[in-house]
């Protein structure tokens, strides 16, 4: 045995056992993660043994949360239970409660509109009016977080709400039964013409492509053959929903978006199953720099296939896939899993560093130069990976989707901008309906689009929003105000709308001043040579 196993070779033995076990560990500890954990524990304990005052381990163990997403990408993020809810609500698309839009206007209670669906439309609640007592205590004065605390519940609970409202006499009682109330995510769906329609979508919840095929059967119903799908500050959500939407347009066997991950579980493709109903329909795609994830999924598959022509301005460049693990406490994370990729291979997703700040910043601070750009020569001199569309057209990765037409969404001044804030339109078109509203309504009926071409805004009304503005602190500017006059005519006359015919009536009077919009109405005839070319109809 001396002979067989000298000093040496022993030794050489035990050092190969000592660095295999050390691989060994590295291999099933992911690169020792368990010192590591360890080693946290270890400082979080002896924080609280020993710092010099009392400790919250809770907010501490969330601050090192924060920490270690924030060493990741800008979209890995830590959300705390307190925020749980309301993150939920806006992804499965509904909450419970009584179902209105709502808001606290000189501490008083507007419904701004009940929700479509809802409780409270059903049992007649209207845009304008005023609830003065929920369940016989006083709601003037109430605050946003209450309104939340009192008016939701558990579906089937009740809650007694009373109302005045303008042009009756007496208080009205309702006793309303809470329901489950859907949050709609396409905002706006109604015909511009004859033959166009136009489809907003606000994001990408559980319920988009069943809201967007309602809307599209509904459309189709009043003669729709080509539309305006606009995806403007849509700030993306679930990637299946922007799927089963282009999955409706595009021919089969296309390809719409893929995704790749360090792991391979997270490898996905995502490929047009043929069954589409809208495969013919002429399309243009309204984009944004808010414009981002899913959004950019749809309008760069669209722009890859040569569907049809994408309008406005380049998108945010938002191109991780994130997955959302829960934690016990009823908080969450959610962890960019994989990298998403266009039908041509582009991936969207702009660079980023440390400076997350900026990284959101930038895509509101680019300074583009307005034109056709088909060709894309807008991004000739980038640094920026170059692929080709199904038509041979040059377009460019890594840095969201630049339009084919580039139009540049006007910038209010900041007059303009403080009477939003301040809420001093909703307060005039408050004003304005309580003493015009029964009018309005009997002129007008359901008749929007008459409202829109007819309605203007008097000298008088404009005078009440200054007069207002002034009692809000909007300290009046001669030369702010004349540059921005039809849009604040617009905004004014919007608000009315709203109050009337819901987000419809609004977003129709404020396409009459849209600049993007208007380009999208005006490439049809391209949009369509475009697509016949990639379905080989002539």
């Amino acid at each position: 045995m001396r002979k067989r196993f000298s000093l040496l070779t022993v030794t050489v033995i035990v050092l190969l056992a000592i660095v295999a076990g050390a691989q060994l560990n590295r291999m099933f500890s992911g690169d020792n993660i368990y010192q590591q954990v360890g080693k946290f524990n270890d400082v979080l304990n002896l924080t609280y043994k020993y710092y010099v005052d009392d400790v919250d381990s809770q907010k501490l163990t969330e601050a090192a949360i924060n920490g270690l997403l924030g060493q990741l990408d800008p979209h890995s993020v830590y959300i705390p239970a307190s925020a749980m809810q309301k993150v939920t609500e806006d992804f499965q698309g509904s909450f419970e409660g009584i179902g209105i839009e709502y808001q606290v206007l000189n501490d008083t209670l507007l419904v701004v509109a009940p929700i479509v669906g809802g409780p409270s439309e059903a049992l007649g609640i209207q845009s304008g009016d005023k609830i003065v007592k929920i369940n016989d205590s006083s709601a003037i004065g109430i605050t946003q977080e209450g309104v939340q605390k009192k008016l939701r519940g558990p579906k089937g609970s009740h809650v007694k709400v009373t109302i005045v409202r303008t042009g009756i006499k007496d208080i009205i009682e309702f006793d309303i039964a809470r329901d489950k109330i859907p949050i709609y995510t396409v905002d706006a769906s109604f015909m511009i013409d004859s033959e166009t329609g136009y489809v907003n979508v606000n994001r990408f919840a559980a319920k988009t492509h069943e809201e967007f095929m309602e809307a599209l059967g509904k459309l189709r119903a009043a003669g729709m053959r080509r539309l305006v799908l606009d995806l403007r500050t849509n700030a993306g959500g679930y990637l299946e929903q922007a799927y089963k939407m282009v999955d409706e347009i595009l021919p089969k066997g296309r390809k719409i978006v893929y995704t790749k991950g360090r792991r391979p579980e997270f490898d996905e493709e995502y490929v047009a199953s043929g069954v589409g109903r809208y495969q013919e329909l002429g399309l243009v795609v309204l984009v944004n720099n808010g414009s981002a994830s899913a959004s950019e999924i749809v309008a760069g598959a669209i722009q890859d296939w040569d569907r049809g022509l994408i309008v406005g301005e380049t998108t945010f460049g938002k191109g991780l896939v994130q997955r959302q693990f829960d934690l016990k406490d009823g908080s969450a994370f959610r962890l960019t899993t994989a990298r998403y990729y266009t039908p041509s291979g582009r991936l969207i997703q702009r660079p980023y560093d440390k400076d997350k700040a900026k990284y959101q910043r930038e895509p509101f601070e680019r300074d583009e130069q307005e034109g056709e750009n088909i060709a894309h020569e807008a991004e000739k001199d980038s640094t920026r990976q170059r692929f080709k569309t199904m038509g041979g057209r040059v377009v460019y990765g890594g840095g969201g989707i630049t339009p084919d037409y580039i139009v540049k969404s006007d910038r209010l001044n900041e007059y303009t901008v403080q009477l939003r804030s301040k809420l001093v339109f909703l307060q005039a078109a408050d004003k304005y309906l309580d003493q015009h509203g029964t009018e309005l309504k009997a002129k007008y009926g359901k008749d929007a689009r008459r409202f829109v071409e007819e309605f203007e805004v008097t000298p008088q009304m404009l005078a009440d929003l200054q007069e207002i503005a002034k009692n809000k602190g909007v300290a009046f500017n001669q030369e702010l105000y004349d540059k921005d006059l039809r849009y604040i005519k617009a905004f004014a006359k919007a608000y009315i709308a709203r109050g009337v015919w819901g987000n419809e009536g609004s977003v129709e009077v404020m396409l009459k001043e849209d600049a993007q919009f208007k380009k999208a109405m005006s490439l049809f005839p391209e949009a369509e040579k475009i697509a016949k070319a990639m379905t080989g109809k002539q």
